[in-house]
């Protein structure tokens, strides 16, 4: 599995040109447009082999941690403080780590029986602060991920352990800039935090204390949650994709007003997907309905129809993979000895491949295409032209990872 990378690299938190390594005045790269494979740079300069091995990426603003749990695990750092050396320091205190969540100050990693924080700005040899937690059994139905611990969650800043109820029986938990979604082991899904922009999903814009669950979602099951900074998202068991919250550059994939000004202001030419629709049906009024604030969870399709498998929110953009089923038919001719008869069996295998779709806020590169900003689902043509199936990806809070396999791979 190979990991790209695209978006702001100010800090080099994808990668860093061999001009500022060799100390010239090379102007740092600070928007990476096109998908770039992650790698690493040694303290001479020459670049090495490409971190093929990468099980999964953590982003913040600045900063990437990529998890390597091949042998006894450990974590890679890459971006600010980090950039004048190596595009990706090794953590030595980070060996037989199983998982590992970053934030713009701090480094949580989870070990067996512990869970650790590293102030990343200070460089002392001890963590801020650890817990001891309750070993997980690996046949566990349902093993817990950064930043759920057992009985509760990691918080991005002190104090950095928060109880949770027992009765939620959190699966999975994603952290915005100010609120927090849950999703339990029966599929419900749960708010709470700050609810200015409706990113809590209530239908109105108050705030809440407590997890609250989202009426609107009650009774369909969902399988992932991910935040943004104000908007939230989920996915539900058939591969819907739900959006909810703050919509002030089409993060949400819905009509954006304050897209269009922009865009109309800096003479940037509206496309298919930012353009009011044409040929109104007789009797209907031509004016686009736009929404700044969509605060009760809101259906998005994608167009062409698609189940999606996997979703993840930057600042202020949305990347989804998707799950696009193919049938290949096969012939099996079977000859009979007496009869000149030939009995064709036609059978379908399904392939799955992966496509990955953007849209929001792209001023710094993050959604993968040339277009800087929109308010509708686009592909990231990249990976297609490459023949490249994508099974994940990651934002960061301006930027976006993505791990591909090639096709023939995805189906074998």
């Amino acid at each position: 599995m190979r990991w790209f990378g695209f978006g702001f690299n100010a800090f080099g938190q994808i990668c860093i040109h061999e001009k500022i390594i060799k100390g010239t005045d090379a102007v740092k790269e600070i928007k990476v447009i096109n998908p770039t494979e992650l790698g690493h740079v040694d303290r001479s300069g020459s670049r090495q082999g490409i971190c093929m091995q990468t099980s999964a990426v953590r982003a913040s603003w600045s900063r990437r941690a990529s998890l390597h749990l091949d042998g006894e695990g450990c974590v890679c750092l890459a971006g600010f403080g980090a950039v004048t050396s190596k595009e990706c320091i090794s953590m030595a205190e980070s060996r037989g780590c199983k998982d590992a969540f970053i934030s713009e100050s701090y480094l949580t990693l989870s070990f067996p029986g512990r869970v650790e924080s590293w102030d990343l700005e200070n460089k002392k040899e001890t963590p801020a602060w650890s817990m001891e937690i309750k070993t997980q059994p690996e046949s566990s139905d349902m093993p817990l991920n950064l930043p759920l611990v057992p009985g509760g969650y990691i918080a991005t800043k002190p104090p950095f352990y928060q109880s949770l109820s027992p009765h939620l029986k959190a699966k999975s938990l994603a952290l915005g800039a100010e609120h927090a979604v849950l999703l339990s082991a029966t599929g419900a899904v749960y708010t709470w935090g700050l609810g200015s922009h409706g990113q809590l999903g209530h239908g109105g814009l108050t705030s809440e204390e407590q997890p609250r669950a989202v009426e609107a979602l009650w009774g369909m099951a969902m399988s992932c949650v991910a935040t943004g900074g104000w908007h939230s998202v989920c996915i539900s068991d058939g591969g819907d994709l739900y959006v909810w919250g703050w919509n002030e550059s089409g993060q949400l994939g819905l009509p954006s007003q304050a897209l269009r000004k922009a865009q109309q202001q800096s003479g940037q030419q509206a496309d298919v997907s930012t353009s009011p629709r044409e040929n109104p049906q007789e009797g209907e009024d031509d004016k686009e309905v736009f929404i700044s604030i969509q605060a009760f969870p809101a259906l998005l399709d994608i167009t062409p129809s698609c189940e999606i498998k996997t979703v993840s929110c930057g600042s202020r953009h949305t990347a989804v993979v998707t799950s696009k089923m193919s049938l290949l038919a096969m012939d099996a001719h079977f000859f009979g000895e007496l009869m000149s008869v030939i009995f064709i069996i036609s059978y379908f295998l399904i392939l799955a491949t992966g496509d990955l779709y953007t849209w929001g806020w792209g001023e710094y590169g993050q959604l993968g295409h040339q277009t800087l900003s929109s308010d509708e689902p686009q592909q990231v043509e990249f990976f297609r032209e490459q023949q490249m199936c994508v099974v994940n990806v990651v934002c960061g809070a301006w930027n976006t990872f993505a791990a591909v396999v090639k096709e023939e791979v995805a189906n074998a």
